[in-house]
């Protein structure tokens, strides 16, 4: 997050919405059920233009998502793994910056799913199943599919479907709900649950789908033009998926029931694109890292081995460099260590060798761990260069701050992180890091507030609830004190805001 033009859930109160002020707590159940389900979002949503606003706003907007985050990963859904989730930031606001709301503060995160499928939540939240990330076959159609989420976010689709609905009585819009969250899981039970709904309700979703899509798309190839990627990844990207429907029939991607993918709609960005001439682009080091560290994930660490032994013995279509980096993480995890450092050297020197390879941060990461788990003499020394070389890395700066509290460094270890945390003020792991940095000051307070905050992202309003109620038997400042009052008052009213649904 980080703009000021954003309210967000730290320095260091939280900023819930107040069911008794805000009118769209009374849709709120809802709601959460329709963004909780990935499959619903970007579809169904009509061209209102201005006259969404009037639904909802922005602020409301990011209120809702915000919420969402917290129910996906209180679902264990979410993929806490900083590097996926930092290199898709990365991507993510290389296009953001091309469209009609730069400032918008968006937040990119991926899914431990391996099927198919990306989504949009309101207020500029974006999730990526891993099984997208690996189907990609390069980096434009990556951002082929983030330009089209970033686009469902930019032109407010959820308020316009907000503003569509409101006509339906809330008992229509709740069976669809709960059918498309159905769908998540069993497609085919959905169509079953759908079948229950009125009709028109129903119909009026599916009616606007073809508008809506065109519309993303439209923006999408407008961002990756402007930022530099190759806007024919996204047709070779969608007719790649529609081949595959028609190879295995009735197992289609879940991507492709989302976002259906049609002849004219292939055709429309074909037309486009057809103008613009091919980019032939490098992909990045970081995109074949990101998708070597999500194949040596899906397999044990002795298949992984082998794999990526294979691969580079017989020189198999890839990256050499991304095949080495999964074979050494592999042996990390095996706890091979000496065949591990050997292999880290070559590496190194291949990373060396090849042009911005060098000074890679997630390298340089594998470096610090396979340093770390060696007890090599010089790996705090290490670690403080690598931070200061590459300051915005979380897991670098988690292995950091692990290390020197191990070492009883806690000053330094929270100095680093009040700047990571004002950064990154959803992620739990940081505020895991300073309750034990406080703890180890003797601090309850501010540790019992670290672990709150830790507690609500995760979706656990009872134990945040408890750890403040702590945090506030500890005894501090009067600002101190009233800003746990407030933030207790706020996790309260959500709290009953979920005992009534």
């Amino acid at each position: 997050m980080g703009k000021a033009e954003q309210q967000v859930l730290f320095n260091p109160r939280f900023t819930f919405p107040d069911p008794d002020k805000i009118s769209i707590m009374k849709i709120l159940p809802l709601l959460l059920l329709l963004i909780f389900s990935p499959c619903t979002l970007g579809d169904g949503l009509p061209d209102l233009g201005d006259v969404s606003q009037a639904a909802l706003n922005p602020m409301q907007e990011r209120e809702i998502g915000q919420q969402s985050m917290m129910q996906i990963k209180a679902s264990k859904q979410f993929l806490n793994d900083p590097e996926i989730n930092d290199y898709l930031n990365q991507l993510g606001d290389r296009l953001v910056q091309f469209s009609n709301e730069p400032s918008l503060d968006f937040e990119f995160f991926a899914m431990n799913d391996y099927s198919v499928n990306a989504f949009a939540l309101p207020g500029g939240f974006v999730g990526v199943n891993a099984g997208l990330l690996l189907i990609t076959e390069n980096e434009s159609e990556l951002a082929s599919v983030l330009g089209h989420e970033i686009s469902h976010v930019t032109q407010h689709h959820l308020a316009r479907m907000v503003s569509a609905t409101k006509g339906d009585t809330m008992a229509s819009m709740a069976a669809i709900a709960l059918a498309i969250l159905a769908a998540r899981s069993n497609p085919d039970v959905a169509q079953a649950t759908v079948a229950g709904v009125q009709a028109h309700a129903m119909q009026k979703q599916l009616d606007f789908t073809r508008e809506h899509e065109q519309e993303a798309d439209r923006l999408g190839l407008e961002l990756m033009q402007k930022a530099g990627f190759d806007t024919h990844a996204m047709p070779t990207f969608l007719e790649r998926l529609q081949r595959s429907t028609r190879l295995i029939d009735g197992n289609a991607p879940n991507y492709m029931r989302t976002h259906p993918i049609t002849s004219d709609r292939i055709a429309d960005i074909e037309n486009r694109v057809n103008k613009q001439p091919y980019r032939l682009l490098p992909d990045s080091l970081d995109f074949d890292l990101v998708r070597t560290k999500l194949i040596g994930s899906q397999k044990t660490a002795s298949d992984a081995i082998s794999y990526f032994t294979d691969a580079l013995t017989t020189h198999r279509h890839g990256n050499p460099i991304a095949q080495q980096y999964g074979l050494v993480q592999a042996l990390l995890r095996d706890k091979q260590l000496d065949r591990a450092k050997l292999e880290l050297a070559a590496l190194l020197k291949q990373a060396k060798d090849a042009q911005g390879a060098q000074n890679n941060a997630m390298i340089e990461t594998l470096t610090g761990q396979v340093k770390r788990a060696a007890n090599d003499p010089d790996t705090l020394s290490f670690y403080r260069t690598a931070v200061k070389n590459f300051p915005q890395h979380r897991a670098l700066i988690y292995d950091y701050v692990d290390l020197l509290l191990n070492n009883n460094q806690a000053e330094t270890a929270v100095k680093l992180l009040t700047d990571q945390v004002t950064r990154h003020p959803t992620d739990t792991t940081l505020y895991d890091l300073q309750a034990r940095s406080y703890n180890q000051l003797h601090k309850p307070l501010e540790q019992h507030q670290a672990q709150a905050y830790s507690f609500a992202w995760q979706g656990n309003l009872p134990d945040a609830i408890q750890q403040l109620e702590l945090a506030k038997r500890s005894g501090g400042s009067f600002y101190q004190l009233s800003i746990i009052e407030s933030d207790l008052r706020e996790l309260r009213d959500m709290q009953n805001a979920q005992t009534k649904k």
